[in-house]
């Protein structure tokens, strides 16, 4: 595709530059140059192209062409802080990921040393010592690399404006990956601000991976209500196309399962055949076991390294030295490597296990050889038979250059929050000022006057409900109308809980006595009780009171959470009730989820698939049906209890709301279901009453089932009985800055914490159903832990194309769904064995 959206003809290079290129057999690309065009011009601009094409030079190349030229910044000479200064910083660059700040600071140093350039280049991190900061505030450097959480706090000084007046340029480094979260929306909020402090300040946004282009390009310019701005976009031309496999185990493929041990000799095998790999798994888990299985093989003792996020830094920071140096043959890893730092000559990606996305996938083939002009290699590995489904159409996507990177956020009004305070921190300011500035981020354009109205009086108050108490009033407005902070204890305790990274934690179980008798609750909870062990607070949040499952070897119920405490008591249910959240960390994308179902729906596709996957296909064709593209297929059948199987194929995320909403209104309809497992194809629910016989006998309507309706009242009283809102009203309470986490001197515990959000939780929900915390915790659960528009798209699709097949048995799709049914989630070899004693036993009933 052509790189340039104009004729002109791209500017030379000045000739140091030229000579610098030329010394390392360089020719500069197009789109490099074409962005030094833009740069000429003042214009912002979305540079999209792949791995290996020197993005991030093309991005600092106006920098240091300007700097190396001596351009004036315009810096007001006379600051009023007995400080007189000609220049100042030039160029701000900000990453998603601290090592990669510091790794493209180490990459900078080479040309600037070379030519001999006047540039001075600093970073500032987490990591920076306070001296540091304090110098670079007071004698700013001409290049400063940061993350979003530093702009936030650098723009909350009362010198923000002395800092970034001479601020000529931004460039936002894997842009698409800063986005599409929460840490976007503070960034996009501190480029508004940017923008008015600085107001010749121009933007790069680099990025290899993008789906819409034009919502990116509207990221990087100040939004006009009304209008809808863009940056100018630069495509380059793309490399070799990547050359991607999947692994066609020799081994038997499981039916279910996420650990891939069945090819763990073939994924040494590749090791052992390559000079260094990558090997991506999707969970820390994963990757812990995956490593630890690779060393038991390693007769070699072959150089194999582990880099995960929970890793102490400077472990982090060793793997990494070692790759750049090309001392290891392979890295275990996740997503912590998935971005753009440049780790030397890596000739091969192993993906262990699903995708997930198109996107994110040939995010991580481009670490594999950073050459234009030579493909890069890379193998996937599916852990079970659905993944294969999975794992086929990713790598179509990929030979199409399909892009699945999901759209842009709408902003969150506790980042909204969080920005209002940081500017009181700043200097006082007008409601209607800040309004209009805060318009200008793309996220926030289409804000209401009465969300910001609302955002700012919950700043100032609390909120109606809180407002009697004085803790939660952090500005108050002045005799001139202006908004400041209350005092200095609030701008110290912003400058210590600044960011939107909320980390999760485990919950303890503590056994209790059962409330549970002759079918109601008695009694109260007793703090205390025998410690179990801990567990993921995202499974606990699926389940109410009442609810079983397998903890420890034995079946527990679920009496109550409070605070960081799980209490449960002994039950002997033969059903436990397991909302079973198996699979990777990452939701299946929708874009990868239609093209499953299309592979499903097209029998000739079937012969690109390996033979025990075409048979397995083949075999439910045969003894059911086989789901097309828009048809929900449900079967029903025996097996001791009564079982319901359906086919979303919408991933963990819409199958686990699905799940819940479902259980609902079969209780209603006297099927009294137990239970259901959700992954990210399919959904199992197990019953007491016979679905086939009401089915038939017009008890049970499958479309009324599935009507669209149920994401009205179900959905309602289901959120409130569960622990998930409070949840997320607890993160949404932290970014707010309503509860800090942390205090002069120390870390506020994690009990005082839940105990604070708990209480403000239940006062809101009783008193002021309307808060603005309250809304925004109901569209991040929308958008993010339910998956609800998904859910709701898929319901509109299958309404009245649901196939009904009333089976003796389970059928072989079901298998792998049926496999969940009372897994506890643990990993290891005796859980690996016991999943596939009980495959042995479906799978010949299936097959029978």
């Amino acid at each position: 595709m052509s790189l340039l959206d104009d004729d002109t003809r791209p500017q030379a290079l000045p000739d140091a530059f030229a000579r610098w290129f030329a010394a390392r057999g360089w020719v500069p690309r197009a789109h490099q140059l074409a962005l030094l065009d833009k740069a000429a011009d003042g214009k912002s601009s979305l540079l999209i192209a792949p791995t290996g094409a020197g993005k991030t030079l093309a991005g600092f190349l106006p920098t240091l062409v300007e700097l190396a030229g001596g351009v004036s910044r315009g810096r007001v000479v006379s600051t009023g802080r007995g400080i007189t200064r000609s220049d100042g910083l030039h160029t701000l660059y900000i990453s998603p990921l601290k090592a990669l700040a510091v790794d493209i600071a180490r990459n900078l140093e080479t040309p600037i040393a070379e030519m001999a350039l006047p540039v001075r280049v600093e970073t500032r991190t987490g990591d920076t010592p306070v001296s540091r900061r304090q110098r670079q505030r007071k004698y700013p450097p001409d290049i400063l690399l940061t993350t979003p959480e530093q702009l936030a706090l650098l723009l909350a000084s009362d010198d923000a404006p002395y800092l970034f007046s001479s601020l000529r340029r931004v460039v936002l480094d894997e842009l698409h990956a800063l986005v599409t979260s929460k840490r976007g929306d503070l960034l996009s909020l501190g480029l508004a601000r940017l923008f008015r402090l600085a107001p010749r300040l121009a933007t790069t946004g680099l990025s290899a991976t993008v789906a819409d282009p034009d919502a990116l390009r509207r990221y990087l310019v100040p939004q006009v209500p009304g209008e809808r701005r863009m940056a100018d976009l630069v495509i380059a031309d793309g490399g070799a196309a990547p050359v991607v496999e999947m692994l066609d185990t020799r081994e038997r493929l499981p039916w279910a399962g996420h650990s891939a041990r069945h090819a763990l000799p073939e994924i040494y095998d590749l090791v052992k055949r390559n000079k260094t790999s990558l090997m991506f798994v999707n969970t820390r888990s994963q990757a812990e076991m995956l490593f630890q299985e690779l060393w038991r093989i390693n007769d070699d003792a072959l150089p194999i390294a582990l880099h995960h996020g929970s890793l102490d830094v400077a472990q982090r920071r060793k793997v990494e030295d070692a790759m750049a140096a090309g001392r290891l043959r392979g890295v275990v890893c996740t997503s912590s490597l998935d971005l753009g730092i440049d780790w030397g000559d890596i000739d091969l990606v192993v993906n262990v296990g699903a995708p997930k996305g198109a996107s994110r996938l040939i995010q991580r083939i481009g670490r594999a050889n950073h050459r234009l002009d030579e493909p890069s290699r890379a193998v996937l590995v599916p852990a079970n038979r659905f993944e294969v489904l999975e794992c086929r159409v990713a790598i179509d996507a990929i030979a199409e250059n399909a892009q699945d990177t999901p759209p842009l956020r709408t902003g969150g009004l506790d980042v909204l929050a969080q920005h209002v305070l940081g500017c009181a921190c700043a200097a006082p300011f007008l409601a209607d000022e800040l309004y209009d500035e805060v318009r200008a981020a793309a996220p926030y354009a289409e804000l209401s006057r009465r969300d910001f109205d609302d955002v700012v009086e919950f700043v100032a108050t609390g909120g109606y409900a809180l407002k009697t108490y004085e803790r939660f009033a952090r500005i108050k407005l002045d005799k001139q109308g202006r908004w400041r902070v209350a005092n200095p204890a609030v701008r110290q305790s912003y400058r210590l809980n600044v960011g939107t990274i909320v980390e999760e934690q485990m919950l303890k179980v503590r056994l209790m006595r059962s409330r549970h008798r002759g079918g109601g609750v008695t009694g109260t909870i007793a703090r205390g009780g025998r410690l179990l062990g801990e567990i993921e607070e995202y499974f606990i949040e699926g389940l109410v009171p009442g609810d079983t499952f397998v903890f420890g070897g034995e079946i527990v119920r679920y009496e109550a959470m409070m605070e960081d405490e799980v209490y449960v008591s002994r039950a002997n249910d033969a059903d436990a009730k397991v909302p079973s959240y198996a699979g990777g960390k990452f939701p299946l994308s929708t874009y990868l989820a239609e093209r499953v179902r299309l592979l499903l729906a097209d029998q000739r596709a079937w012969r690109g698939l390996p033979d025990q996957v075409r048979e397995w296909l083949q075999l439910q064709h045969k003894l059911s049906r086989v789901p097309g593209p828009r048809e929900l297929v449900v079967e029903t059948f025996p097996r001791g209890r009564h079982y319901f199987v359906c086919y979303p194929f919408e991933g963990r995320l819409a199958h686990q709301t699905l799940g819940m909403l479902l259980t609902r209104r079969l209780e209603r309809a006297r099927i009294h279901p137990l239970g259901f497992v959700a992954n990210e194809y399919a959904l199992a629910i197990w019953a007491v009453n016979d679905m086939s016989a009401a089915v038939a006998r017009g008890e049970l309507d499958l479309n009324a089932l599935f009507d669209p309706d149920m994401l009205g009242d179900d959905l309602e009283a289901w959120l409130a009985e569960s622990a998930l809102m409070k949840r997320t009203f607890r993160s949404c309470a932290i970014i707010s800055g309503l509860i800090p986490r942390r205090f002069t001197g120390e870390d506020k515990s994690r009990r005082q914490v839940l105990f604070s959000t708990d209480l403000v939780y239940d006062v809101l929900r009783k008193h002021q159903a309307d808060h603005v915390l309250l809304r925004a915790a109901r569209a991040d659960a929308s958008a993010g832990l339910l998956d609800l528009r998904r859910l709701s798209d898929m319901l509109l699709r299958i309404q009245r194309h649901i196939t009904h097949r009333a089976l003796d048995k389970v059928s072989p799709l079901a298998v792998p769904v049926m496999l969940e049914i009372g897994r506890e989630a643990v990993y290891g070899e005796a859980s690996d064995e016991l999943l596939a004693e009980a495959a042995e036993d479906l799978v010949r009933e299936a097959m029978s």
